[in-house]
């Protein structure tokens, strides 16, 4: 993936090309700005919280009907992109929620998907026994199905944005932003004072190269690194943790652990997911909790006995008759965490073209399309739309999760 750079005066400089950061610079150039896209590992590399082969994209939310819409919207986008691409990234493997008694959250997304529309299939546990014996039912008592719901390929499916973003016309380079020890954290730059107020202008940036990029407005959409770039800012905002994911082998030519036979599945109170084999990976399941501090540069992305452990509990539990089988895959991937789970998409509060752009918070993968459209909209001037739990303000140091 190559494009060069023939001019350094842009409209929006954008650093980061994971999923926010590559669909922000597709929107804005798709509205007709010139737009730079600069990333220091490559889009959709190993070491981002967008480099893992695959996402969940599910419409349920509980009752938090924004993420809901959100992810709906965007399911629209990214089938529109895929299809203007010619990369069929998009598997329609169905997502079923397994649903404890006592727990409301199936209950409320129920109930929200129902208000906005999207089709859902409540199931029995004999239903669930009859249509999907493969799954384990230990302590459900009922289940839920997003039929429509499925798996993005992830890694893929960033590239294929940041190739469409270049096609239209975005310039790309993969070199690392200059950032300094201390203070807000502004990356090496020459600034404004504007004299209206006591706000600043961010006139340029340096990447490794030497070069200075000078554009009307910058968006940091650099997921785990953000608290790196900003830390007198960010570093008690946005948490990164370390998540290990697995893959296991199945049995051979036993389809009954890929889609349709098997969908994507949740089990919200237990904090694990799983995906069914896709492109003969083997099936995938982790535990969705949140886990230890980590540095994406320097970390150690190899898996601990302790987290294959659970996770192996987890799968004779929830696919027992994969309980001795083999890891074909194991990752480690990282969550930039904000306090409440709620995107972070606000100005610097020093700085008046800079804007921040991250807090996935381990969901926020099938969201890019609506975030760029977000970002896109905020940096052309508009007012509407835009949502106050997205505010800096918004968020605290103390880790409370809200949004799943």
């Amino acid at each position: 993936m190559q494009a060069s750079n023939t001019n350094s005066t842009f409209d929006v400089a954008v650093v980061g090309a994971g999923v926010f950061g590559a669909w922000t610079a597709y929107q804005l150039r798709r509205s007709g700005k010139r737009v730079v896209l600069i990333d220091a590992y490559g889009a959709g590399n190993s070491r981002s919280s967008s480099g893992d082969e695959s996402r969940i994209i599910r419409m349920g939310y509980g009752a938090d009907e924004i993420y809901t819409r959100s992810a709906l919207r965007s399911l629209q986008l990214w089938k529109e992109l895929f299809a203007r691409v010619d990369q069929p990234l998009f598997r329609q493997t169905g997502v079923l929620w397994l649903a404890h008694e006592d727990d409301p959250y199936p209950l409320n997304t129920a109930k929200t998907l129902e208000k906005v529309g999207i089709p859902l299939e409540k199931l029995t546990t004999a239903q669930v026994s009859q249509r999907y014996p493969q799954i384990g039912l230990e302590r459900i008592s009922w289940a839920m199905l997003e039929p429509g719901s499925g798996v993005l390929m992830g890694r893929r499916a960033v590239r294929a944005v940041t190739f469409a973003a270049i096609k239209t016309g975005v310039e790309y380079l993969q070199d690392a932003v200059k950032t300094p020890g201390g203070g807000t954290g502004v990356p090496p730059v020459d600034h404004a004072q504007d004299a209206r107020s006591t706000r600043q202008k961010l006139n340029d940036i340096r990447i490794g190269s030497g070069q200075r990029i000078s554009a009307g407005n910058y968006v940091f959409a650099c997921g785990p690194w953000l608290p790196k770039i900003f830390p007198g800012l960010l570093a008690d905002r946005i948490h990164p943790t370390r998540q290990e994911v697995f893959y296991f082998g199945t049995p051979a030519g036993d389809r009954s652990f890929t889609a349709p036979a098997l969908p994507t599945w949740i089990d919200f109170k237990d904090e694990a997911y799983g995906l069914p084999d896709l492109e003969r990976r083997g099936i995938k399941i982790a535990v969705d909790r949140h886990g230890s501090e980590f540095d994406p540069d320097t970390g150690d992305r190899v898996v601990t006995s302790e987290g294959l452990a659970e996770v192996r509990e987890c799968l004779a539990r929830r696919l027992p008759a994969l309980k001795d089988a083999p890891v074909t895959e194991a990752r480690v991937c990282q969550y930039e965490n904000t306090s409440n789970g709620d995107f972070l998409i606000d100005l610097h509060p020093e700085f008046d073209n800079v804007w921040l752009v991250g807090g996935g918070s381990g969901h926020g993968f099938k969201h890019g399309p609506v975030v760029g459209e977000y970002v896109a909209a905020r940096i052309e001037g508009s007012n509407e739309g835009i949502e106050p739990r997205f505010s800096l303000a918004t968020k605290a140091s103390e880790q409370k999760r809200a949004v799943f």
